[in-house]
């Protein structure tokens, strides 16, 4: 407990012979005033907003469907490139590889198809995640909130992404 009071004590002495070994450099040696308070490029840049028309970009969801560019969907979307379209599976266990069977034609095929899986993250069958891999694309399973999240930055970066997803609401 002393220590601790003479470190206390000590500290403004302290501080005090630091600025004077560190004097102010001469006026024509300071620096410039740092201008990231006043501008920010962050404030200039909204990717958000400045999405393409014709770009899929997710804008919300609810237990039954997801809303894309201002329309809403109800139950499960299968996207691909600017293609938007229903999809069969109502539930988890409902996804199989006839069910993405389209993207053994799709081309140019996406790096990466995102699999919205509902309310929680899934274990995705291994046959499932073999027929994936030979169509050549990358699989990433979410619960369909953070997928459609995820989907929306990879489309934005120009990405060849694909989007397969069940409605949130969704639990098994």
């Amino acid at each position: 407990m002393a220590g601790r009071q003479r470190a206390v004590q000590t500290l403004p002495t302290l501080m005090r012979a630091l600025r004077k070994e560190n004097p102010k450099p001469p006026p024509s040696q300071q620096r410039l005033p740092s201008l990231r308070r006043a501008f920010s490029l962050y404030d200039q840049i909204n990717l958000i907003d400045n999405v393409p028309e014709d770009q899929l970009r997710f804008q919300g969801y609810t237990d039954e469907g997801f809303t894309v560019n201002g329309v809403a969907y109800e139950g499960s979307v299968l996207c691909v490139g600017n293609l938007i379209t229903s999809w069969s599976p109502k539930k988890f266990a409902e996804i199989t590889a006839d069910s993405l069977s389209m993207f053994q034609i799709v081309r140019p095929i996406p790096e990466i198809l995102i699999l919205g899986c509902g309310r929680y993250i899934q274990q995705v069958n291994p046959e499932l995640r073999r027929f994936i891999r030979s169509t050549g694309m990358k699989l990433e399973a979410l619960d369909s909130r953070n997928a459609a999240s995820t989907y929306n930055i990879l489309n934005e970066e120009g990405r060849i992404v694909a989007a397969a997803f069940i409605p949130y609401g969704v639990s098994s």
